[in-house]
């Protein structure tokens, strides 16, 4: 059938005029795209609205006027972020002709860190302020301490319930400070609820970045609280983070400052076989890198390699030491402070500034030669280590190649247990990576073939972070992981090549389940970071429950949703109450409730392909949680903690957080 010319007519020049221009005043406009301003609107965008108002407390204390920030979660939903600096200029601002107050909280792109004589150096990420957090919020309430005054200042949804009022502060302290408190607006956010242990490894991170704050975080629903404050800054920071390591010395710091750039930077050797470098520009974790990064890599391999030669310590003529060799092992924390910082990269996480490359490169070469002329023992064992990690790196090179000649890492040659897609751009194309052959075998029949592809693995992969490469090449699963993606790893790594968008870790909803992701995880953050940097991997979340209601079935995710349905589901919403537990339980291990039938899916393999593609699969309707690197360096420690050697802060990680487990399988 020919088009319809009618039809397909492009719109008259005239159908466009001054009446399709909207006009978004004041803060409608964030209401109106909240991502623009956050991000998102899952529990990453939620969180980022305390990490906002904390923000404007740090800047407070970069600039000298602050030493203690509290955090607090309420009963009510509702967070607050107190500090005792000045406190919000509460004057008539010249130009709106209204509190400055009601300024900050209620126009964008309005505060003090646009003023560089209030501000020399400010953070955050999305410089979006505490207007965009107003905005987003059911209500605000706004108070400021200043020459013995309080002012306060109620919104809703970002207007102002009044005028700020003046009061005289009832405490009896000349305090000065900002207190700001909001609930999160249901309305706008999918998850309203904040996670104790997200913020707090947030506050922990701030505090070792600032050794001058104490940051206290408080949670009024569990009782949980945190305090903290780190004299040593960077350096307690690096023995943090190799806690569960064997150190090879003691961290090695360098401080100092070039054209109004200050620079800190601890760093030392551990055992291990992986490199850990966190950077951080204005208290922004730049996970990506940058010009900082790059200086202090580049004044690293310069260093020591010349203080190497110089005093004759590599005793292996035929090995020549690399950049690579001289960072495995390395656990460092680089910290600059930039006036005018410039981003890059997709996440605006990656430093471009080129002064700042030369600046850490000249001050890293200046402190370190220094240092080692004075701790010969310490520079002994570095070289040391590198030249190990030299003769390392030639073995696993020798297996890669070794490996690469089976053809066991080509792309070309894939592994036969893949069940490929059709289509090639890999933006369009994803890969579940499938616990076992039950649940692949379901999944390759209930997938779309043009676009989805299935690489099932038997039992559980190598733990790499116990393992050296080599090793880790010598494993099947990871060697058809590897020859799946078909971008390398390690090094060698170039997420640009993956053959696939999205990375998708679908494992069984019980503790073998869990470990077996968490295997994966450890890889790919190891060995494949950039892949996570890119947003590109991702958790599936299979029902763990089908309720069943004569020839009508429904799905719950967890013990909640379940509870829910039963509810709803039963005669008129009505019935005697029984808990799931105490239900009545049949032959096949169903659980029978007024006329409902409950199963719990024990794994993937339980669910028909028809069920599976519905329910996991189905981008239209399934859920999937993005592994994202908010924090490298707190995501690192997890890692070392749980996957580690150490067994006794593995045992504190778990008592910890024990309470907070669900869904486990006795």
């Amino acid at each position: 059938m020919a088009n319809d010319p009618k039809k397909n007519a492009l719109p008259k020049k005239s159908d466009y005029s001054a009446k399709n221009i909207n006009v978004l005043k004041g803060l409608e406009a964030v209401r109106k795209r909240p991502a623009m301003y956050i991000g998102d609107v899952s529990a990453r965008g939620l969180h980022h609205l305390v990490n906002e108002v904390v923000d404007n407390s740090i800047d407070e204390a970069l600039a000298g006027y602050c030493d203690k920030i509290s955090i607090t979660l309420h009963e009510d939903g509702s967070a607050s972020v107190s500090d005792n600096g000045r406190g919000i200029p509460t004057d008539v601002h010249p130009v709106e002709k209204v509190s400055a107050l009601q300024v900050v909280m209620t126009v964008l792109h309005a505060g003090g860190k646009f003023d560089k004589s209030s501000y020399k150096v400010s953070g955050g990420l999305h410089g979006v302020g505490v207007s965009v957090v107003n905005a987003l919020s059911e209500w605000t309430r706004a108070e400021v301490r200043r020459d013995g005054k309080l002012y306060t200042q109620e919104y809703r949804h970002g207007v102002p319930n009044g005028p700020v009022k003046e009061t005289k502060d009832p405490s009896k302290k000349k305090a000065s400070g900002t207190t700001v408190r909001f609930l999160p607006d249901p309305e706008i956010f999918k998850v309203t609820s904040f996670k104790y242990d997200t913020l707090a490894a947030r506050m922990r991170e701030l505090a070792y970045l600032n050794k001058t704050i104490t940051i206290e975080i408080a949670d009024e629903r569990d009782g949980q609280k945190d305090v903290y404050h780190f004299k040593g800054g960077l350096v307690e920071f690096v023995k943090y983070l190799d806690e569960s390591r064997a150190a090879l010395h003691k961290p090695v710091y360098i401080e100092g400052e070039r054209d109004d750039t200050p620079v800190e930077i601890a760093f030392q050797y551990n055992d291990g076989y992986a490199e850990n470098i966190f950077s951080y520009v204005n208290n922004i974790n730049t996970h990506e890198g940058g010009t900082h990064l790059v200086g202090y890599k580049a004044a690293l391999t310069r260093t020591l390699n010349q203080y190497a030669t110089k005093n004759n310590l590599i005793k292996n003529k035929k090995i020549s030491l690399t950049g690579d060799d001289f960072r495995e092992g390395l656990t460092a924390v680089v910290s600059v402070k930039v006036m005018e910082p410039q981003f890059e990269g997709q996440t605006k996480t990656k430093l471009g500034n080129s002064e700042t490359k030369s600046i850490v490169e000249t001050l890293v070469n200046e402190k370190l030669s220094d240092f080692l002329e004075e701790n010969p023992s310490v520079g002994r064992k570095i070289v040391e280590k590198c030249a190990r990690a030299a003769e390392a790196r030639e073995a696993a090179r020798k297996a890669r190649d070794l490996t690469r000649r089976k053809g066991a890492l080509d792309s070309f040659n894939l592994p036969g247990k893949l069940a490929d897609c059709s289509i090639t751009d890999p933006e369009l194309c994803e890969i579940y990576i499938v616990e076992g052959d039950s649940a692949g075998g379901s999944a390759k029949q209930g997938r779309d073939r043009r676009f989805q592809a299935i690489l099932p693995l038997r039992g559980k992969i190598l733990n790499v972070e116990k393992a050296k490469v080599a090793k880790a090449l010598e494993n099947n699963e990871i060697k058809a992981f590897i020859s799946a993606l078909g971008a390398g790893m390690g090094a060698d790594f170039d997420p640009d090549k993956s053959r696939y968008g999205k990375v998708i870790l679908m494992t069984d909803a019980d503790v073998d389940g869990s470990h077996i992701r968490t295997l994966l995880l450890t890889f790919l953050y190891r060995y494949m970071r950039e892949l996570i940097a890119k947003g590109k991997v991702y958790i599936a979340q299979p029902p763990l429950y089908k309720i069943k209601k004569g020839k009508e079935e429904y799905y719950a995710f967890d013990d909640e949703e379940r509870d829910r349905l039963i509810k709803r589901l039963k005669p008129n919403g009505k019935g005697e109450d029984v808990a799931y537990e105490d239900a009545e339980t049949d032959d096949t291990g169903k659980k029978k409730i007024k006329g409902l039938t409950i199963s719990r899916y024990k794994g993937l393999g339980e669910m028909n392909p028809d069920q599976l593609w519905e329910t996991t699969m189905n981008p239209e309707s399934r859920t999937i949680l993005r592994v994202t690197l908010d924090s490298a360096a707190m995501a690192d420690k997890v890692f070392e903690t749980l996957m580690g050697d150490a067994v006794e802060p593995r045992r504190e990680f778990i008592e910890r957080r024990a309470k907070y487990v669900r869904n486990l399988d006795v």
